[in-house]
C-alpha cells in the first residue's frame, strides 16, 4: 500500500520536454530526407543535362564529319545551302556551302544515288541563336523548316534541360576581332592555323578540322557560386571527306 501511495505519474514539465525532444528529433529527420530528396533531384537533372549534350555533341560531330561524302566522285552535285534545289555557285566548296562561327552547313550523298538532297539528312543546317532570341540550336534537315535541337526556345515553348550560353560565357574564335563561336575551323596545311571563312569564303575548301563548342546552363544550382550550374563541352572533327575532290 506504502509503495503504491508512493508511485506518481510524469510532471507536465517533462511530458513538454519530451514532446519538445521528440519534436527536434523529428525535424531533423525530416530536413536530413527533404535534403536527400533535393540531392537526388538535383543530380538526376544534372544526369539529364549532361546525356542532352553529350548526345547533342555526338550527332553534331557524327554528320559534320560526313561533310563532303561522295561516294561516286560526281561532279556539280553540291547544292545552295539555303537552296537545297539549287546548285552551289561554287562547287569547289563541296559539303561545306556555309561555315560561320554560329551556323554550319553540311552536305553529303549517303545514299550514295550521285545526287545531294534526294535522300533523308543529306544537306543539314545547324545554326546557334544566342540571347535574346533563345540561346538554343536549331537543326534543318535538306532546307526543310528548322527544328529546336538543344536549348530552349521561348519561339516555340520548347524547352530543354539546358540553355546553350556561348555568348554569355565568351565562348569567342581566335579572330583579332574576336566573336561568339559554337564553330572553329582549321587550316589542312597547319592544323593550328584558324581560318575565317565567313570573312574569306575562299578558305572553305582548306578546311579538314573543326572545333564545336557548346557551354551550357542548368537550372541547378552550384552551391559553391548560388548561380546555375554552367557546363562546357566540347570535341574536334576531322573532315577527311572533304579534302577528296571533285
Amino acid at each position: 500500500m506504502d509503495a503504491y501511495q508512493n508511485s506518481r505519474g510524469f510532471t507536465l514539465i517533462e511530458v513538454l520536454l519530451a514532446v519538445f525532444v521528440g519534436l527536434l528529433l523529428l525535424s531533423a529527420i525530416s530536413l536530413t530526407m527533404i535534403s536527400g530528396q533535393r540531392s537526388s533531384s538535383a543530380i538526376e537533372r544534372k544526369t539529364a543535362a549532361q546525356q542532352d549534350v553529350r548526345g547533342a555533341l555526338r550527332v553534331m560531330a557524327t554528320e559534320i564529319g560526313m561533310a563532303s561524302f561522295n561516294p561516286n566522285f560526281g561532279s556539280g552535285i553540291w547544292r545552295k545551302f539555303d537552296a537545297c534545289s539549287t546548285p552551289a555557285v561554287n562547287q569547289d566548296n563541296r559539303g561545306l556551302q556555309e561555315a560561320t562561327p554560329n551556323s554550319i552547313t553540311v552536305q553529303m550523298d549517303i545514299g550514295e544515288s550521285g545526287n545531294i538532297g534526294d535522300d533523308n539528312n543529306e544537306i543539314i543546317r545547324y545554326e546557334y541563336l544566342p540571347s535574346p532570341s533563345g540561346q538554343f540550336i536549331r537543326r534543318a534537315v535538306n532546307c526543310q523548316a528548322a527544328e529546336p535541337f538543344l536549348g530552349a526556345d521561348p519561339a516555340t515553348g520548347v524547352s530543354g534541360a539546358v540553355r546553350v550560353i556561348n555568348d554569355t560565357a565568351e565562348i569567342y574564335n581566335g579572330d583579332p576581332a574576336p566573336e561568339t563561336a559554337v564553330f572553329r575551323y582549321y587550316d589542312a596545311k597547319d592544323p593550328e592555323t584558324e581560318l575565317f571563312p565567313h570573312k574569306n569564303p575562299s578558305d572553305i575548301p582548306n578546311i579538314r578540322r573543326i572545333d564545336i563548342t557548346l557551354a551550357v546552363e542548368t537550372d541547378e544550382i552550384d552551391p559553391n557560386t548560388r548561380q546555375p550550374r554552367q557546363m562546357i563541352y566540347s570535341t574536334s572533327v576531322i573532315v577527311r571527306n572533304h579534302a577528296l575532290t571533285p
